[in-house]
């Protein structure tokens, strides 16, 4: 299967889940910022969780099949559109060849494109997904741009063979049903669950009153690395210097003049500044939809909540996978 970029839209690059295994070596982990519509959208196409898809921010690009494609998209930053109309996202889509689709605005920040087999590019380190800070990963190490042609795998699985099979036609062709991405997220989009960082207690308790209590805004000055958010300044109590020490996706630091950034999927895997939070992971996808401008609220969760929370999420993802198996075995 191929597809023609026609035009790349303002930030389009090739993703998977990541790298968590290089971490020790300060590689960022990379991958998908909205790992839960990363996963969705293979998991309908019969995929392994990890193949690779193609992340965009926001929307604009336009695409070309050049050849028949069984493609599945998923997320809040775009809606896929075949000559003015819509195409509903979180199920298999087959688009005969020749289709000219493109992505129009949606209500988030990142949207996924995954292809049955996964889109077909070198795996460095143990993953597909593109770091652009050091170029490399996915198509080249860099951004997708105007007539690119990314190919999927060769190898169809038996179970994406199938869904293929019950959806190829000489039109665009979908089942009615489609997968409940809700289910894998909060009901309140702007309220963000945090578990207290290692510094937690660094901070008084005005700041902390504030941190738990008032909204913070999404600055412009946000990227893959990090988010800057705007609100109260949130002043430390214990003037101690920290050693350079382990963050990771969804921490939260708060840097010398008070202002908060959260880290997002390629953060350093070290860093100075002290951690009063880390995003419970359930969340990380609702963080990866924020656009600047938007406010969002943080609520303290334990450890032990944050952990059910995921391994409920992850059954969750379990009964997805058997779900389309036996609708489609």
């Amino acid at each position: 299967m191929l597809l023609r970029i026609l035009k790349p839209g303002l930030l389009s690059t090739i993703q998977d889940l990541g790298r968590m295994q290089h971490l020790a070596e300060a590689v960022p982990v990379s991958g998908a910022m909205d790992q839960v519509s990363c996963r969705v959208a293979n998991i309908v196409l019969g995929n392994p969780e990890n193949s690779a898809v193609i992340e965009f921010t926001y929307h604009g690009a336009e695409l070309y099949a050049e050849t028949d494609l069984l493609i599945a998209f998923s997320g809040d930053g775009a809606v896929l559109s075949v000559a003015g109309e819509e195409l509903p996202s979180d199920r298999p889509l087959f688009l005969p060849a020749n289709t000219h689709f493109s992505l129009i605005p949606g209500i988030g920040c990142r949207s996924y494109l995954a292809v049955a087999g996964g889109w077909n590019v070198p795996v460095i380190l143990g993953s597909a997904s593109t770091y652009l800070m050091a170029s490399f990963g996915g198509l080249d190490g860099r951004t997708l741009k105007e007539n690119d042609v990314i190919t999927s795998s060769e190898v169809l699985g038996t179970l994406s063979k199938r869904i293929l099979d019950n959806f190829i036609s000489t039109e665009v062709n979908y089942p009615h049903w489609a997968a409940s991405r809700a289910a894998f997220l909060p009901s309140l989009k702007k309220v963000v669950r945090v578990i207290p960082g290692r510094e937690f207690t660094w901070f008084g308790a005005e700041s902390l009153l504030a941190f738990l209590s008032d909204s913070f805004r999404v600055n412009v000055r946000s990227d893959r690395m990090a988010f800057q958010l705007e609100g109260p300044l949130i002043i430390r109590s214990k003037q101690q210097e920290l050693i350079s020490t382990a963050v990771a996706p969804g921490t939260i630091q708060v840097t010398g003049d008070g202002k908060l950034m959260l880290l997002m999927a390629d953060s350093q895997t070290t860093g100075g500044y002290p951690r009063i939070a880390q995003v419970a992971a359930v969340d990380l996808p609702i963080c990866a939809q924020l656009k600047p401008g938007d406010d969002i609220f943080f609520e303290d969760i334990s450890r032990k909540e944050a952990e059910k929370l995921y391994l409920k999420q992850e059954q969750n993802f379990r009964e997805l996978k058997a779900t389309i198996a036996n609708k489609f075995g």
